[in-house]
């Protein structure tokens, strides 16, 4: 696999500035207010579905007991939630295909 780099607010805003014409300021307050509202979804324990990219996914998980590997002695690992991402059939497709 290759290595591309990481995509950041500014390359989004960036787009959006080229392809919308807004303002680089606006562009970069409507990434922000996506993000923020994405975050406050799933503050909320809301689920975020974006069609034809994926799923943010919240579960929460129970309390269990663990083994530490080092020393082998079991430890109890607290209850806590957890975001998984689960890529749409559409994304996984254009991903395979990008090779």
């Amino acid at each position: 696999m290759r290595s591309v780099g990481t995509l950041t607010r500014a390359d989004l805003a960036e787009t959006i500035n080229h392809k919308m014409g807004f303002s680089r300021a606006e562009s970069l307050d409507m990434v922000e207010s996506i993000l923020a509202k994405m975050c406050d979804a799933m503050s909320d324990g809301e689920n975020v579905k974006i069609s034809g990219f994926g799923s943010f996914v919240l579960r929460d998980k129970k309390e269990r007991i663990g083994r530490n590997p080092k020393t082998g002695i079991e430890v109890p690992i607290t209850p806590r939630r957890v975001m998984t991402f689960r890529a749409s059939q559409k994304l996984k497709e254009r991903i395979a295909n990008a090779s």
